[in-house]
């Protein structure tokens, strides 16, 4: 999972979720190497068949948007998104949600 394409984050910072309360996926890097991620959430984006996870890294609070096929409850496939087009509009629909789902919390 090296080529994987992280979202900028700078307007994303603790307050804006409680890691505690994340549920947690370990990733599996090609080096063998893991990294440990809460999971922001799974969700659709209009034109394309797949669905995508958004994570955060628990080191970092580095983001990153993954095509999502479950596989069982405790098991799932991810696969790194290839094609730019369809990137940019998983990342707008995942800024989207999240900014929606904070404008909730506001009320």
């Amino acid at each position: 999972m090296s080529d994987e394409r992280n979202l900028e984050n700078e307007e994303l910072n603790e307050e804006m979720y409680d890691e505690e309360e994340l549920d947690t996926i370990v990733l599996t890097l090609e080096d063998g190497g893991e990294i440990e991620c809460g999971i922001l959430g799974v969700f659709e984006v209009e034109g394309y068949d797949s669905d995508y996870i958004a994570l955060v890294s628990e080191d970092d609070n580095e983001i990153m948007i993954y095509k999502y096929e479950e596989i069982n409850e405790e098991e799932a496939n991810l696969d790194v998104i290839e094609d730019d087009a369809e990137y940019e509009k998983a990342k707008e629909t995942f800024e989207s949600l999240f900014v929606d789902f904070e404008g909730e919390d506001e009320e």
